[in-house]
């Protein structure tokens, strides 16, 4: 199954989404211009075979719900990330406000 639903941080809207498969969910959580994702999220091939994308995407670990994603410190981030003030450790929900 999957789930789509807009959530509201700080009065800016964001785009959930939850992928529920055999034996693991796919979450993510995304503004117009990056994302945050679950531990599915391969932030090395983003920043080497895609680099020239420029994605804006964090990585949490251990996450089981959007609330959890929103509220972990983030694992990993891409490089494009890194050069907008994300960084390893922040909280995806901060992460966002940054993506906007």
């Amino acid at each position: 199954m999957i789930n789509m639903m807009p959530i509201n941080i700080e009065n800016q809207t964001f785009m959930a989404i939850s992928v529920q498969l055999p034996k693991t969910n796919l979450l993510a959580v995304a503004s117009e211009k990056g994302y945050i994702m679950c531990g599915a999220l391969d932030v090395g091939l983003l920043n080497n075979t895609l680099k020239d994308r420029k994605i804006l995407a964090g990585r949490a670990i251990g996450v089981k719900t959007i609330e959890e994603l929103l509220d972990a410190p983030l694992e990993t981030v891409t490089l494009e990330a890194e050069e907008k003030g994300i960084y390893r450790g922040m909280i995806g929900r901060k992460a966002l406000m940054k993506m906007i």
